[in-house]
């Protein structure tokens, strides 16, 4: 009976803690110029400031076309990250070429 509440103290534990542990940021993209922005929306997706770039949790859109959306917002990118998987230079290219001109 003692090692049954132990356990069931455990898994308690175990669980609330994943509960309150923060999401990862799922993507990570840095602007080739500096921003003003602090936050911004891409569709249903918000993006926050920080080091520099932003970051944004999940989003229902495609990598691609969510890289897309964010040079649409802040201007060409030098980086996108998904997953912690940066774009190489191709990928990177063909969201630029996406970004507001002038």
């Amino acid at each position: 009976m003692k090692s049954f509440a132990l356990l069931a103290l455990a898994v308690a534990t175990l669980s609330g803690t994943a509960a309150v542990a923060a999401p990862a940021d799922q993507y990570v993209a840095v602007p080739a110029a500096a921003s003003a922005k602090t936050s911004f929306i891409t569709r249903s997706t918000v993006w926050r400031s920080q080091n520099g770039g932003f970051v944004a949790g999940s989003a229902p859109e495609r990598p691609a076309v969510l890289c897309e959306l964010v040079v649409r917002q802040v201007g060409a990118l030098t980086s996108f990250a998904v997953a912690g998987r940066a774009y190489d230079a191709d990928q990177l290219a063909k969201c630029n070429a996406k970004a507001k001109k002038g």
